[in-house]
């Protein structure tokens, strides 16, 4: 298995706008019938063993528990419930129109009410066309789904790993079906207060000051894959200060619009690994920007900032394990280098276009 492979969005658009369709159809049924969260935490997919996950959900809203997963191997869509029934329907071959269909019925067939109130895309240049009425979105390469789930795997990784480093609130590490990346935030303790008219979901998803670090898969505003940071509320002047250290000729310094702090680098199928959209063996630099910043311009408290403890990227044979001993763990360390773009979030300086921040 490759680690990090190259995934310019060019070499799988037409598959990532009908993915990104469908994704939004199962996540607003997350939305609807799951207990609410702080900072919405309760809206987002994990990354699973085969694909993406709801986890399980109902109950609280009078269905029985169920899930939804996106199975990536198998290219499926699977819901299931407590009963240990599933109903599911092979991912290729439909469009969104067919595939909202599909889903509907097959959580129908388990006794699952699985209605949305807003049954349109979110924040797409399509938004205000119902899902029923979308047949144009139809394309998907089971590899470049693949492909997609595997870069979605290895980040997450990534991101778990250097969650570690903190000891203070921290968000899982979870992907955005409106937004279509995936991130992992830090808290402050110290509260932002949100003016009214920014609406219930920036009030709830910024009402404490947070530091963000994710993976972008890129889109018609910014069409690359890149890894980004950014800080809300944003100190004055953390835009003009640069990484420390820098990054050796991988991106450009991005002080953009208002919201973020962070490199942007290409994302190229070939040429020296540096260029590569993960390179093994470096830290994410946005994580020690985040130690520099956090006690200081950041908001976050000194005291919360711990190591991580660096296993050997290419460690040095270990004596086998006892006979009759399984050895747990692993020697996984690779973090890509963080090209972080300085990418317009949902609730970050862009209009508050979205369900973010943790």
């Amino acid at each position: 298995m490759e680690l990090f492979p190259a995934i310019p969005l060019d070499s799988w658009y037409d598959t990532k706008q009908t993915l990104h369709r469908f994704e939004q159809v199962v996540g607003k049924v997350r939305l609807q019938h799951s207990p609410r969260r702080n900072h919405w935490w309760n809206v987002p997919f994990h990354v699973t063993g085969r694909g993406i996950t709801t986890r399980p959900m109902g109950l609280v809203d009078g269905n029985p528990v169920f899930t939804v997963d996106f199975d990536f191997v198998g290219h499926r869509l699977v819901a299931a419930n407590l009963d240990g029934r599933t109903a599911s329907f092979p991912l290729q071959g439909h469009s969104v129109a067919s595939f909202y269909l599909g889903l509907q019925s097959a959580l129908d067939s388990l006794g699952v009410d699985g209605s949305i109130p807003h049954a349109t895309p979110f924040d797409l240049p399509d938004t205000g066309r119902p899902f029923t009425e979308d047949r144009e979105h139809a394309a998907y390469v089971p590899e470049h789904a693949t492909r997609y789930w595997q870069v979605l795997s290895q980040v997450a990784l990534v991101l778990e790993e250097f969650a570690a480093g903190f000891s203070g609130k921290t968000s899982p590490v979870h992907h955005f079906w409106h937004t279509f990346d995936i991130a992992v935030t830090r808290f402050s303790p110290h509260p932002v207060p949100q003016p009214r008219e920014a609406g219930q979901l920036v009030r709830e998803a910024y009402s404490r000051e947070v530091v963000s670090f994710g993976f972008w898969f890129g889109d018609d505003k910014i069409p690359e894959p890149c890894f980004y940071s950014y800080t809300a509320p944003e100190p004055d002047g953390l835009t003009d200060r640069r990484l420390d250290p820098p990054l050796r000729g991988v991106g450009e310094q991005r002080p953009g619009a208002p919201g973020a702090a962070a490199l942007r680098r290409r994302a190229q199928v070939a040429g020296p690994a540096r260029h590569r959209p993960g390179v093994p063996g470096e830290r994410l630099p946005g994580g020690r920007r985040a130690r520099r910043l956090g006690p200081g311009r950041a908001g976050l408290p000194a005291g919360d900032h711990r190591p991580v403890p660096r296993r050997p990227l290419s460690p040095a044979p270990r004596p086998a394990p006892p006979q009759g001993v399984r050895e747990a763990g692993s020697t996984f360390s690779q973090n890509p280098r963080r090209p972080a773009p300085r990418v317009p979030r949902p609730g970050v300086g862009d209009g508050a276009r979205g369900v973010r921040g943790g």
